[in-house]
C-alpha cells in the first residue's frame, strides 16, 4: 500500500507516536485484522525518498465511528533500522506540535 503524506498536518495526524517504535495511521476500507502484516510505501512531506515499511496491524477502526473518526488501520513499525530513520524523520518534521495535545487520527 502506498501513503503519500504531501504536509506536516496530515502526518501529525497520522504518526502514532505511542507505539515504541512508531506507527502510522492508514485511512483504507480494506478488511485486516490486528496482527495482520502490511507492507506500506511511505512519501514523507518534501521527501522525494520512499520509504518501505513492513509494519503490522496493531488496532482497527471500523466504518460507522463517532465524532468524524475515519475507517482504518493503525500500523505499529517494526523494531529495525529502516524503520527508525522514518520514525526519526517524522518527529524532527513534527517538532513541537508531538506534545501539542491536538486530537488525530490515531490513538
Amino acid at each position: 500500500m502506498q501513503l503519500n503524506i504531501k504536509d506536516i498536518a496530515t502526518l501529525y495526524n497520522a504518526y502514532i507516536p505511542v507505539f515504541a517504535d512508531g506507527g502510522i495511521f492508514l485511512q483504507t476500507t480494506r478488511s485486516y485484522t490486528l496482527g495482520d502484516e502490511l507492507y506500506v510505501l511511505l512519501t514523507l512531506p518534501n521527501d522525494p525518498q520512499r520509504h518501505a515499511i513492513a509494519g503490522l496491524v496493531a488496532w482497527v477502526t471500523p466504518p460507522g465511528q463517532p465524532a468524524g473518526r475515519l475507517q482504518g488501520v493503525g500500523i505499529r513499525f517494526p523494531a529495525d533500522q529502516r524503520a527508525a530513520a522514518v520514525k526519526v524523520k517524522i518527529e524532527a518534521l513534527l517538532g513541537d506540535l508531538l506534545s501539542s495535545g491536538r486530537p488525530t487520527h490515531t490513538l
